[in-house]
């Protein structure tokens, strides 16, 4: 029997919902801003290969959140959506345990991702579902809280997130992207989409809504053209640099140059920095960067090139807050 759910409510402006309620933005510290906890390849679950070892997984992310927090990390953002693992009893548990706040998310995507009855309901004839339906659903799951398991909320997600197909959006994925920023508008919550093929298009699919673009997130840029990254960041949306140490720090170097160009075109404000990193990981291959490489490994090469603590605060504090609170 599982405890009484909370009362869930709308946002008040300022704030962010954490898996154990909302917090001030102010108070959520160094934010690691699009990671993922526990990730699980849709349908994985029902293999019968595949071993699911719940003590086995408390206990490694309980190890991993520990040593962010000590590395100077507050807050860690789970931008997995709906259907990749999202464990919300898992995630109350390892806030209360390790005092790091965890904020999920609401959303799905893209496309091929997507569950069957999401692409085909019961209608008739079959269609997929279109952008006001995914609107309700990710509103709902904001307001009145998280589904577990079908059958009670807990408390609302603190992001709305989803993703484009590699090759373009397709019409779902249209749909997905204006639900998610209707529901971004209509909550006051924050949006992420990790870009598909056209970044400032995708953007302006969201902002069509009348989604103000300080409420959103564009992921993947660091695989942008220059053009693109600095059109997103004129926008006035956040550019979000998220694969930091992938490919064993590769391209953190080139990171660094792209911002430290933003930096001085006046875009400080405008970017997040984060290494999409995947603490646990069951059914599919990691990038295998841990949650701490962000602090104790690229914020240094950030000083090397000349940043300021005021430029690393921006980038890894207060621009994050100021995305993720509620308006």
């Amino acid at each position: 029997m599982s405890q009484e759910p909370p009362a869930t409510a709308a946002l008040r402006p300022g704030t962010v919902n954490t898996v154990l309620g909302p917090v001030p933005a102010e108070e959520l510290g160094v934010i690691a801003a699009h990671d993922a906890l526990l990730s699980i390849y849709p349908g994985a679950q029902y293999g019968y290969d595949v071993v699911i070892n719940r003590a086995d997984i408390f206990a490694t992310l309980k190890h991993k959140l520990e040593r962010f927090r000590d590395a100077g990390g507050s807050t860690v953002v789970d931008s997995t959506g709906m259907f990749h693992g999202r464990d919300v009893y898992l995630y109350e548990s390892l806030q209360k345990a390790t005092g790091v706040n965890i904020v999920a998310s609401t959303g799905q995507g893209p496309e091929a991702l997507l569950g069957g009855y999401f692409l085909t309901p019961q209608t008739n004839p079959p269609t997929p579902w279109p952008a006001e339906k995914f609107a309700e659903l990710f509103s709902a799951e904001v307001t009145e809280g998280m589904v577990v398991d079908r059958i009670e909320r807990r408390h609302g997600a603190g992001l709305i997130t989803t993703a484009g197909t590699r090759s373009g959006l397709t019409p779902t994925d249209g749909s997905l992207f204006q639900g998610a920023a209707r529901a971004a508008r209509d909550t006051g919550a924050p949006v992420s989409f990790r870009f598909g093929a056209d970044p400032v298009t995708e953007l302006e699919t969201m902002l069509a809504e009348g989604l103000d673009a300080s409420r959103v997130l564009v992921a993947g840029l660091g695989r942008a053209d220059t053009e693109a990254v600095n059109a997103v960041a004129a926008a006035g949306a956040y550019v979000g640099l998220d694969t930091i140490g992938a490919d064993k720090g590769a391209h953190d170097d080139d990171t660094v140059a792209t911002i430290r160009a933003l930096v001085d075109a006046g875009h400080r404000d405008r970017v997040i920095i984060a290494s999409s990193s995947t603490a646990y990981a069951i059914a599919h291959e990691t990038t295998g960067v841990p949650l701490t490489y962000l602090l104790e490994v690229f914020v240094p090469k950030l000083r090397d090139a000349g940043l300021s603590d005021a430029d690393v605060t921006a980038l890894t504090a207060t621009n994050p807050q100021a995305w993720l609170g509620a308006k």
